[in-house]
């Protein structure tokens, strides 16, 4: 018997590398999302490949069909027809944030992995339904942000774990652009993403999502004390019906912080500040980042970085959800694409909404 067992292990194994080393099948729910092109350049590699796409807006498909050379056969009008017809591995999400809850509701009985684009969800209660199927169906549910990919985001999370400027005191964190409508976003994306039902709010959902996801990965999963809110409407011409300003104060025991989200920026930025008792760590951007450290009364010794882009699979979302998926990668505790950390978000964002609607600080309960 021991000869056959060694058999049957040598071919078991050698299945499995194959079935490994095999794109992973994807299916694309929505195209109505502006960072919608990241997955048919993602498409155009060997590990990843598009096997069906649900869109029911067929001038919509037809145009990214054409601009990426596919054929409209893999382009289904419901969501469920596209899971029955191509049996996806994983489903990426690239329509509304509302639709996020049924993407998993259709996914997760199936087994079907999923990524969404930032926010989670549109709303906490969302979310926990979102988190107990995935849960209950034993799936993968993962976040993609942007600020993900940042080298800088890495190593300033890498120093200030390290103890670089010491305990943190307060963290910063702005991001955002001149709005939607002024950087020329597409009209399908325009419709819904300056709809409170379909995006949650305007700039708050937008953009106060990094803040809170940084802050979670970099205080390793602390839950917030309080958070307290103001939002604006600055532009009422361009964003009628959700805010376009947004600050969040999010309180720790021993720290807070700042959230600055902004259709007004004058000039796109994604930066952050980190101030411990020792220094300060300022991630300018994806590549540049500055470290200062205090020396005498009010002065301070400056040390700069230029960092080359994040080593794989984290310079890609389409790398790390196909890494997760044939487990060839394990999420860290509280790591920004994982479903741990994008909780708390949701519960930041849940409780800046309803202080900014209230005027007053939000407590979340223990």
């Amino acid at each position: 018997m021991k000869p056959l067992f060694l058999l049957l292990f040598f071919f078991l194994t050698i299945y499995q590398t194959e079935a490994q080393d095999q794109p992973l099948k994807i299916g694309v729910a929505g195209l109505n999302h502006g960072h919608v092109g990241w997955v048919f350049t993602a498409n155009k590699r060997s590990d990843i490949e598009i096997v069906g796409i649900a869109e029911p807006n067929r001038e919509l498909a037809e145009r990214y069909m054409k601009q990426h050379g596919l054929p409209m056969d893999l382009v289904f009008d419901t969501l469920e027809e596209m899971l029955e017809k191509t049996k996806p591995e994983a489903v990426t999400g690239f329509g509304t944030t509302f639709a996020h809850l049924e993407i998993v509701q259709h996914c997760a009985p199936k087994g079907i992995h999923v990524m969404v684009e930032k926010p989670l969800a549109v709303s906490l209660e969302h979310a926990l339904e979102m988190k107990a199927l995935a849960e209950q169906h034993n799936i993968h549910l993962i976040t993609n942000y942007e600020t993900s990919w940042y080298a800088t985001n890495e190593k300033a999370h890498e120093l200030f774990l390290a103890g670089q400027i010491g305990d943190a005191r307060k963290i910063v964190v702005r991001d955002g652009h001149r709005g939607p409508k002024k950087i020329g976003v597409g009209p399908e994306f325009l419709e819904w993403l300056t709809d409170p039902h379909l995006n949650g709010a305007g700039a708050l959902m937008d953009f106060g999502c990094y803040g809170a996801n940084l802050s979670t990965w970099l205080l390793q999963g602390q839950r917030p004390i309080s958070v307290t809110a103001i939002t604006q409407q600055l532009n009422p011409a361009d964003n009628p019906k959700v805010d376009d300003e947004a600050t969040i104060i999010v309180t720790y025991p021993n720290s807070q912080t700042i959230i600055e989200a902004s259709w007004n920026w004058p000039i796109g930025r994604k930066d952050m500040e980190i101030h411990g008792l020792t220094g300060a760590i300022f991630a300018d951007n994806a590549k540049s980042l500055r470290i200062r450290m205090a020396q005498g009364y009010d002065g301070f010794r400056e040390e700069k970085f230029e960092l080359d882009s994040r080593k794989a699979p984290f310079d890609d979302p389409f790398s790390v959800l196909q890494a997760v998926v044939r487990g060839k990668l394990k999420l860290s505790p509280y790591d920004p694409y994982s479903l741990e950390n994008n909780m708390i978000v949701m519960e930041i964002l849940q409780a800046a909404k309803e202080s900014a609607a209230s005027g007053k600080t939000v407590f979340l309960s223990k």
